[in-house]
């Protein structure tokens, strides 16, 4: 999936690629999913091809319907009674988001399936909630309800009538709007819900709860004898916190897909958690790689200006993962002043690897040192392909999912701020791996490689020697962060970046800066 089309790729715990939405459930409900929670109309033709190919339909002619809506409503009901919240029981609700927009060729499937699942299941089994943009169009600031009008009427055409109004907006919607909507879209009044703008995505759970969604919900699907008040005090003192932050933190994210920002949400998220443990706010400083380069120097010198201005104004800087050589000379640029000049870096994947080129070329002298994802042909591969499969075919030869990895010195910066235990868990995404050959010449260096997995020769992390804080780590702790739980790594960038590292010795137990 490409990063500029679709934003970030998150990867779960099964090793499942999945959309970055995945990744915010994840979030909001500290939840694990699985990969079978991710339903796409690629998946669903495949298992129906599959079953064809097999004689389960005995020579029928394979249609849209039944068959095609007959496997999505058995995806559904399938993935809905595995327990995904650490408990032995199936949920109470399953939540399914139907992508797209109301009329999509692409979702139409979709949308008949789940008309057929609500008639079979039957009211109080099933809930629709309809989300719909109210714009302000003109300079006399009326909301709008004609898009939302449509597309109601467009759905209720399709055999689906909506329960719930969820209506995105900038402002609140004034009293009339609703009564408009509840009118023309024969919803009643108390279950439209406003979901406009707010300082912090935090507040989103809060207002929901002030607008009494969660009663509409309940009697909707008639849980009222088994479902209690929601628990956000936790959660409101987070969000309200956060409101009251006054001082910053600069960190540089040297990417390549900086162009469309969602391709580091996780990134992002993580290092909002982090600074938030940290009683800060993060301001990131997008820097796009290539422009740290010396050919942008020449060709675009305003552009190179900037971004080292940028750069050489952080408090810390961070690489994260990616693919291809676009880029890679400004990274290598970015983890040399970092090295050179003390600051705080934190690697992630490509920029753990990124690290392990840049010393292998100035403090090593290998100066052909490169990954052989960007050229086969230099005899100093200090990074090389380490295939879980097959190395000829594309397709499921990465290294994903929630892999197991092992301290090799307990003492190290990075098992501290884990809270000290004898190995951690933790997402990876990745192809090439450092090669074990330059590992102890590395070390001689000063970088040293605290973490590795079972087998003792992939490397997960390295740690610089006689550096306030210089990590980098070849899986993806940004996928595990949570709002309460923030991610050691990022924490201990943050940390580092505000001279707080030195309250590490005093955390042995659990993760840093959950509870601070």
């Amino acid at each position: 999936m490409s990063p500029f089309e679709h934003g970030e790729v998150f990867v779960l715990d099964d090793g499942g690629e999945v959309d970055l939405d995945l990744g915010n459930y994840e979030r909001f409900i500290d939840v694990t999913l699985t990969r079978d929670n991710n339903i796409t109309t690629g998946k669903i033709y495949q298992s129906v091809i599959e079953k064809e190919r097999k004689g389960d339909y005995l020579g029928k002619t394979v249609q849209v319907v039944p068959h095609v809506t007959d496997e999505i409503k058995q995806w559904i009901q399938s993935v809905s009674s595995v327990p995904v919240d650490g408990q032995t029981r199936p949920a109470d609700v399953c939540v399914i988001e139907l992508g797209g927009t109301v009329g999509d060729i692409e979702s139409m499937p979709f949308i008949e399936a789940l008309r057929q699942l609500s008639f079979s299941l039957g009211k109080e089994n099933f809930c629709l909630i309809h989300v719909s943009l109210v714009p302000v169009l003109g300079v006399v600031g009326e909301q709008k309800t004609k898009p939302t009008q449509h597309s109601v009427r467009e759905l209720r055409a399709l055999g689906l009538t909506p329960d719930l109004l969820a209506c995105r907006s900038a402002q609140p919607l004034i009293g009339s709007v609703k009564e408009k909507l509840s009118q023309f879209c024969h919803v009643p009044v108390e279950n439209i819900l406003n979901i406009h703008d707010v300082p912090n995505l935090w507040h989103v759970p809060l207002i929901l709860r002030n607008q009494k969604a969660h009663e509409a919900i309940i009697k909707q699907l008639n849980l009222a004898g088994s479902a209690g008040p929601p628990e956000l005090r936790d959660w409101t003192e987070m969000a309200e916190s956060y409101d009251n932050l006054k001082n910053s933190v600069k960190i540089a994210l040297v990417g390549k897909y900086t162009n469309l920002t969602d391709s580091y949400l996780s990134v992002v998220k993580a290092l909002l958690h982090a600074s938030v443990a940290c009683s800060l706010k993060p301001s990131i400083q997008w820097i796009a790689a290539s422009d740290l380069e010396d050919a942008t120097a020449i060709n675009a010198p305003d552009a190179h200006a900037k971004a080292w201005e940028t750069l050489k104004g952080s408090a810390c800087i961070l690489i994260p993962g990616g693919f291809g050589d676009r880029g890679i000379s400004g990274m290598i640029l970015a983890a040399k002043y970092a090295r050179e000049n003390k600051v705080p870096y934190l690697g992630i994947c490509l920029g753990m690897q990124i690290s392990v080129i840049e010393i292998s070329r100035h403090v090593l002298g290998l100066e052909d040192a490169d990954s052989e994802e960007f050229n086969k042909d230099v005899p100093n591969r200090v990074v090389m392909y380490m295939p879980e499969v097959s190395k000829t075919h594309m397709g499921n030869t990465m290294r994903l999912g929630c892999r197991r990895t092992f301290f090799r010195k307990p003492d190290c910066l990075t098992s501290k701020l884990y809270g000290s235990p004898p190995h951690v868990d933790e997402r990876h995404r990745h192809r090439y791996e450092v090669n074990p050959y330059f590992v102890p010449m590395l070390e001689n260096a000063g970088l040293h490689f605290v973490g590795c997995d079972e087998s003792g020769n992939r490397m997960e992390i390295v740690e610089l020697q006689d550096h306030p804080f210089y990590l980098g780590v070849q899986f993806h702790p940004e996928f595990k962060s949570r709002p309460r739980r923030p991610s050691p790594p990022f924490t201990g960038l943050i940390m580092a970046a505000t001279k707080q590292l030195g309250a590490i010795s005093n955390h042995s137990n659990g993760y840093i800066g959950a509870s601070e």
